[in-house]
């Protein structure tokens, strides 16, 4: 196994990810140009440039269909392992959706490509939001809290088949799966198994993130947003003995410039040029994910137009300014609870490796000092940028 990155050995961390343009597009929906490549060639090169910096994770997406930009796109799990064969160290988690993919088939998947890699795959499970693109591989369309109970079998099924006793093997009887003594081989090299993701921010995605996910997955949010569902997920948690299991990552949309105004610049930008009919079609289409629940909470469901730019609520996180002040506005987002943040960049040719250089060994020197463990502290030093506007 290789060595871990000089910038990684504190085990108290904050561990850093970036999505994976393995979709054509960008990480915006916008017409400003990006330099940005979705070819695996291009994407090697990103992985390599990550791994060689200190970022530990990387996320792959999954696409079906064209949509918003996304005109091409790589199936996510043989895209993630190539990824990992043309690296060492970097960790890809896989992004699958329960409907098009089984559980047996993720379990063996995954299985076989944690022992290739000496343990370095993960996955995401994605419940789904985007109604066209299962109609078009003709997949049933659940409603909301129906494809998280889904997603909830779905992980749990993936647990115990990774972790069944050789000599019993994995039986499960649900609304949507069923085994009968399964019995997988050879099992995945990393225990108890490979972690599992899963993100939302509905009441039904906080269930599965207490009760069966590994890691929970935030979209960009305000200060009280943030404590409000890291509070939740682990009072979840704590009432099924999960309290100290589940992890938080959240997703930041990252511009680091010499001067705070030229990085503002550059996102008003990025919103001025937002490709309108893209964008007001995707806020038609999210309407199935967080404004579909009966409690009107989830995913994208008070997202304005401007945050609809950067698909996950990006420019939400703050993450716009100097490297000072994107090292300090993370370490808040520790204190706050976040052990990973995913990031996203424009110019993915340049900015993997600008982020690396610049930030990454800020918020290391940062946590060297003590900082981002007292919350307190750090919200009067720099929350005042993620309140309320």
């Amino acid at each position: 196994m290789a060595q871990p990155h000089e910038l990684n050995t504190d085990p108290d961390r904050l561990l850093f990810a970036y999505w994976v343009p393995n979709v054509s597009g960008g990480l915006v929906v916008s017409k400003i140009p990006q330099n940005t490549s979705s070819s695996l060639q291009s994407n090697l090169h990103y992985a390599r440039t990550a791994e060689q910096h200190g970022f530990e994770y990387a996320l792959t997406q999954i696409r079906f269909t064209a949509l918003y930009g996304a005109a091409e796109q790589h199936e996510s799990v043989s895209f993630s392992q190539a990824l990992l064969h043309g690296t060492e160290k970097l960790k890809v988690i896989a992004a699958i959706l329960p409907g098009p993919w089984t559980p047996a088939i993720v379990a063996k998947q995954l299985a076989s490509i944690d022992n290739y890699t000496d343990g370095r795959i993960a996955v995401n499970i994605v419940s789904g939001w985007f109604k066209g693109e299962f109609h078009a591989i003709g997949e049933w369309w659940l409603d909301h809290a129906e494809r998280y109970r889904r997603s909830n079998e779905f992980m749990r099924c993936l647990r115990g088949i990774w972790t069944a006793p050789e000599d019993e093997g994995f039986t499960f009887s649900g609304d949507f799966y069923r085994f009968k003594n399964y019995k997988l081989a050879p099992k995945p090299v990393q225990k108890p198994h490979p972690p599992i993701f899963q993100g939302g921010n509905s009441e039904d995605a906080r269930v599965n993130g207490a009760e069966v996910a590994d890691w929970y997955f935030m979209n960009g949010n305000d200060l009280e947003g943030f404590r409000a569902q890291i509070e939740d997920v682990k009072a979840r948690a704590a009432k099924v003995g999960r309290g100290e299991h589940v992890k938080f990552a959240v997703n930041g949309f990252v511009i680091v410039r010499e001067t705070e105004e030229e990085a503002v610049s550059v996102l008003q930008e990025i919103q001025g040029k937002a490709d309108k009919g893209a964008i007001e079609a995707f806020s038609q289409e999210v309407k199935n994910a967080g404004q579909s629940t009966k409690e009107k909470q989830g995913m994208w469901a008070t997202s304005t137009f401007n945050d609809l730019v950067q698909y996950n609520d990006g420019f939400k996180t703050k993450l716009v300014g100097t490297k000072e002040q994107v090292a300090e506005r993370i370490v808040l987002l520790k204190a706050l609870g976040v052990n990973l943040l995913l990031t996203a960049f424009l110019h993915y040719d340049q900015e993997v490796e600008q982020f690396g250089k610049e930030v990454l060994p800020l918020v290391r020197k940062l946590e060297a000092e003590g900082r981002g463990n007292d919350v307190a502290y750090e919200i009067e030093r720099t929350g005042d940028v993620y309140k309320k506007r």
